[in-house]
């Protein structure tokens, strides 16, 4: 069964492997991240885990039992118990529910272990299935998101109270 873990040092190679395997699936969604992402990856990670110290954030991925990451999940601690959630999944786990059941979850930890409050999240009007992620995790749209939150693309900011649901 998978597993939600808190973003470590030792998930380097399998989250790179993930970044790397699926890196035109996710293109066909949200922007590119770029060739210096994969060239910078180590310096990027140390980023990540020095954020997550500072209580910047906390960075989750999700690991199949073969050590395989699934999916990342990261919430972006915004201040007065809000965070930004944002997710990507691995196109083999696409479309079964993985990461629905995921971001229920993620919601339950960002409540009881970072006194997070609400979660919003930004999907563009393209990708219908991160709306659909995000409705049947009980989130309701509230307006319209900066293009700039959203690698460039229209689309609509999500919100939930991590008790709702």
């Amino acid at each position: 069964m998978p597993e939600l873990q808190l973003l470590r040092a030792d998930h380097a190679p399998a989250i790179l492997s993930f970044e790397t395997v699926n890196r035109a699936y996710f293109a066909g969604f949200i922007s590119d991240r770029g060739d210096d992402y994969f060239e910078h990856f180590a310096d990027r990670l140390r980023d990540l885990l020095t954020d997550q110290d500072a209580g910047a954030g906390a960075f989750y991925v999700l690991v199949a039992e073969d050590g395989s990451v699934l999916g990342r999940f990261n919430l972006e601690f915004t201040g007065n118990g809000v965070a930004k959630l944002g997710y990507r999944v691995a196109e083999h786990a696409a479309g079964r529910g993985v990461a629905t059941a995921t971001v229920l979850d993620l919601c339950r930890v960002a409540a009881a272990d970072h006194g997070i409050r609400v979660i919003r999240a930004a999907a563009a009007d393209a990708n219908a299935a991160s709306q659909k992620v995000l409705a049947k995790a009980g989130f309701a749209e509230v307006g319209p998101a900066d293009p700039a939150d959203i690698g460039g693309k229209q689309g609509s900011w999500y919100q939930r109270d991590t008790v709702a649901g």
